[in-house]
């Protein structure tokens, strides 16, 4: 023991602490305790797969006899073949093991385990499900089964008259054969005749199977410790006593299988969904829904509606840049900047203590051109339409989720979800059910929930404010940073220099702050990903349902502060509390507070965004692709030397990368936080939209790529509709409209410039006869004297300073007014305007959105029809066939007695 590593010890303590003294648990007729762990020679009750050799079919789904199909395969290491010193933990990891597949045997399932052919360590355990296990838990798990073909389905478009056109973009009906329709309703075996079986083997399809055996799998128990029952096939991956659990892909998806029975589906769905060049056709939904299921096929669907609608915007959004480029030459507050004799002549005070120099307004010529294209007319145009766009894809998106729910055959999907095995396992305390008046188990008390829910919210409160601990760290890099800016490029620039033309110290502290705050996001969000599993995990939410919408939520709580923080705090922080030159605000009582551009903060948010969305959106492509294929092409490394030999399907598949508990959790988030991006600062940066169609694009082909060429095939899952990531983007909507009108109102300088052209260019304010914008920016900028800058230290350093007055960006009236240094009369005019414009704004947009809601029901009249109409055509169809049922077994009971009364009177009578 004392030469043992620290490694070994720590594992073998885990090892020890967690499953030290179980039994191992049998279940037979009568389940069965095997106390100890004793040799396993010695043990009758285990039942194990038999052992079979490679037939050498490799294309093959079925067990050597081909007839019973694979729906699972389990993976595992043959403990007398490790080369490991931990003898006692190969041991208990064999027997709970064999324990597990004993079970199995027990429960029905059958069994055939064959020796890898490239590591002969690895034992591939193929899993089939006969029929009478497939129907018993059908019903248990209340799962949808034809009844009859159903001929009411016809989908009609609103484009069939430019079928020329729709048709190329459609899938070939002749490579993917549309789906056979039916009724369906949960199946019984006590009515398995009602049910339209034309052949046992094809009655369950291939994903039905595998969902039904991986059901199984989560719930059949391998040991009892102290009364606590362990069991599930994902407890028994985690703790390493498999190496992995997965169903089968059909075939290669590089070539359709030589196996004449096999439907190729992975191939078909490689050739026109996941290669480049079907990029421009629509994705075959319901062929993905078939072969991934009903939670993969509504992501997808989701996606590419999404991706369509952004298609509108994009255009609109690209109209409003256009405006604002080809118009920026207009711009005539620009031109005063950037003229010689305006601009150039404007001296502006220092923008830091002690150490910042005077400088010039034209150095923020470029800045102002480039500021002018996005603080247009157009902006404004854009952020009304986008307050609209947003919530017409928000109904039609119900609409058309609604659409699938009746296709799909998920419309009462809630009464059929089973509860989660984790949580079955921690059910306990028994409590009286409030309907039924019935005893049920539950996992904690009313008490103990309370005490889970105050300590998960006590922990997300505490990340959260440690996103905020960061948000204020990168502010005071920018506080402290500019000051270096400030003084190292203007000593290293003469005033034509590139560097002074293009690079200011706000551009070069704002680009350098983003750059550090995205790598920020992306360390946190990868720590915060842990956490908010084990939060999670920590409330033991009941159904699956319940534990992805809690995860949902405080994952994208925390990406909310994570992402946005940074852009909220530009948009309506930044230069709004600076004070003015000789008596400026500091920032914890030392750092002074930062300052917009003359022009505003806008063009440094489009800057933050552009940076954020861009650089997100490309590291995650980039690792959604290399990731996987790296790790794959490196385990093909290993196993070069059995490239030469014929590889089965299951082997070729455990070399593929495993999904992940969450699925395509990480995906939706992804997408959501971009939504936000597009619709909560878009008023600032009208290419969003554009940027996000291009990333979606590719995000649909890429993730089509990763599931059926990189990624072992994920467990079939049932799936209303996108769960808690719809109420998410309703909050974001209606977010949205307030954060894009504050963002015109105050971060942009629109309002200002409106009230100067309408109200001060003029008399009385103003000294022309016609409305103009010239001399807004000498109006714009308030005037300081030198003479009057306070300094920390005992002397001022800019007094002897050869400039008596220098500008700042305020509106207060000037030195020697009686009320010097105080707001005037233009500042209260735009504060009036900019609230006046907010309620306005708001008013309207809100008013158009609930109306647009009201108007457009989240179910179509005809879906609706639809659904009624199957409803009652299959409760019918099922009530007929009990009349006939009842009516043949009546008519043999009459004929049974007919037949006796018969025989009784033919009888003779005895004296």
């Amino acid at each position: 023991m004392p030469m043992m590593t620290r490694d070994v010890l720590l594992e073998m303590e885990l090892e020890e602490d967690d499953e030290e003294d179980g039994d191992i648990a049998l279940e037979n007729l009568e389940q069965t305790i095997v106390s100890g762990f004793g040799s396993l020679e010695s043990q009758q009750d285990f039942r194990t797969p038999e052992f079979e050799e490679f037939n050498g079919k490799p294309d093959s789904l079925y067990f050597n006899d081909g007839q019973r199909r694979i729906d699972f395969v389990l993976v595992y290491e043959d403990e007398s073949r490790k080369e490991t010193n931990k003898k006692g933990s190969n041991e208990k990891q064999r027997r709970k093991r064999q324990a597990y597949e004993s079970n199995l045997i027990c429960d029905g399932l059958q069994l055939e385990a064959t020796r890898s052919l490239v590591d002969d360590k690895l034992v591939f355990v193929k899993v089939h499900a006969p029929w009478e296990v497939l129907c018993t838990y059908a019903e248990i798990m209340h799962i949808k089964l034809p009844l009859k073909p159903n001929d009411l389905k016809t989908r009609s478009s609103a484009f069939d008259n430019f079928n020329w056109f729709t048709k190329l973009l459609q899938v070939d009906e002749s490579i993917i054969k549309p789906e056979q329709e039916f009724f369906t309703a949960p199946f019984e075996k006590n009515r398995m005749n009602d049910f339209y079986i034309q052949d046992r083997d094809t009655f369950f399809n291939p994903a039905t199977r595998s969902r039904i055996v991986y059901f199984i799998l989560s719930r059949i128990m391998y040991q009892v410790r102290d009364n606590v029952k362990k069991f599930g096939i994902n407890k028994l991956v985690s703790s390493g006593i498999y190496k992995a659990a997965f169903p089968l892909h059909d075939c290669n998806f590089s070539s359709p299988s030589e196996d004449l029975s096999c439907p190729n589906e992975r191939y078909l769905l490689y050739r026109e969904w996941a290669h480049p060049r079907s990029i421009y056709k629509k994705q075959p939904l319901d062929l993905i829904r078939k072969y991934y299921g009903e939670k993969i096929g509504i992501y997808f669907a989701w996606l590419g509606y999404y991706t369509q609608m952004l298609l509108l915007a994009a255009i609109v959004g690209v109209a409003c840049f256009l405006y604002g480029y080809f118009t920026q030459n207009n711009c005539t507050w620009s031109k005063e900047v950037c003229d010689p004799d305006i601009g150039g002549q404007i001296i502006m005070c220092p923008q830091c203590d002690n150490e910042c120099p005077f400088w010039s307004l034209n150095v923020t010529c470029e800045s102002s051109k480039k500021l002018c294209i996005f603080d247009s007319f157009g902006t404004l145009v854009f952020a009304v339409f986008m307050g609209v766009w947003v919530t017409l894809f928000l109904e039609f998106w119900k609409r058309r989720q609604a659409e699938l729910e009746y296709e799909w055959d998920t419309v009462e999907l809630q009464q059929e979800e089973q509860a989660r095995p984790e949580y079955e396992a921690r059910c306990t305390h028994v409590v009286i059910n409030e309907i039924t008046q019935e005893e049920e188990r539950v996992p904690f008390t009313t008490w103990g929930k309370c005490i889970r829910v105050t300590l998960c919210a006590s922990a997300v409160f505490f990340w959260i404010l440690l996103i905020i601990a960061s948000v204020i760290g990168i502010i005071v890099y920018r506080l402290s940073v500019f000051v270096i800016f400030s003084v190292n490029l203007r000593k290293i620039s003469n005033g034509t220099d590139p560097i002074q033309k293009y690079v200011t110290p706000q551009m070069a502290t704002s680009i350098t702050a983003s750059l550090i705050s995205f790598i920020i996001i992306m360390i946190l969000n990868t720590i915060y990903e842990k956490v908010a599993i084990m939060i999670t995990n920590f409330e033991l939410p009941r159904t699956q349902t319940d534990y992805e919408n809690s995860l949902t939520m405080k994952m994208f709580l925390f990406q909310f502060v994570n992402y946005y923080s940074s852009c909220f705090y530009i948009a309506f922080f930044k230069g709004k509390f600076v004070g003015y030159p000789g008596d400026p605000v500091y920032w914890l009582g030392k750092y002074r507070n930062e300052e917009c551009d003359p022009g505003g903060c806008l063009f440094e948010l489009t800057t933050q965004l552009i940076i954020i969305m861009g650089g997100k959106a490309i590291w995650n492509n980039i690792q959604e692709v290399l990731l996987p294929w790296v790790m794959n092409v490196f385990g093909r490394c290993h196993t070069v030397s059995g490239a030469e030999k014929i590889i089965p399907r299951w082997e070729q598949d455990y070399h593929l990368q495993p999904m992940g508990k969450l699925g395509l959790f990480y995906e939706y988030l992804e997408m959501i936080i971009q939504f936000g991006f597009v619709t909560l600062f878009v008023a600032s940066f009208p290419l969003a939209p554009l940027l996000a169609l291009v990333n979606n694009i590719l995000e649909i082909r890429v993730d089509a790529w990763k599931l059926t060429t990189q990624y072992r095939r994920m467990v079939p899952e049932k799936a209303q509709d996108i769960g808690a990531w719809q109420p998410i983007m309703q909050g974001i909507a209606i977010l949205a409209v307030v954060t894009n009108a504050m963002i015109i109102a105050f971060t942009s300088d629109m309002i200002p410039r409106l009230v100067y052209y309408w109200s001060f260019s003029i008399p009385p304010y103003g000294d022309h006869q016609d409305y103009t914008m010239e001399g807004y920016i000498n109006i714009s900028l308030s005037i300081f004297n030198t003479a009057d800058f306070k300094s920390r230290v005992k002397e001022s350093p800019y007094a002897g300073s050869k400039y008596d007055t220098c500008r700042y960006r305020d509106f207060r009236y000037p030195p020697g007014h009686q009320q010097e240094y105080k707001h005037n009369i233009y500042y209260w005019h735009v504060i009036a305007a900019k609230l006046a414009f907010i309620i306005v704004m708001e008013h309207i947009i809100y008013s158009v959105k609930f109306f647009i809601s009201y108007a457009i029901p989240d179910v179509s009249k005809s879906t609706k029809s639809k659904i009624k109409r199957e409803k009652y055509l299959t409760q019918k169809l099922l009530h007929e066939n009990h009349l006939k049922d009842m009516t043949k077994n009546i008519g043999v009971i009459a004929e049974k007695m007919i037949g006796a009364a018969v025989e009784n009177s033919l009888r003779p009578k005895s004296d």
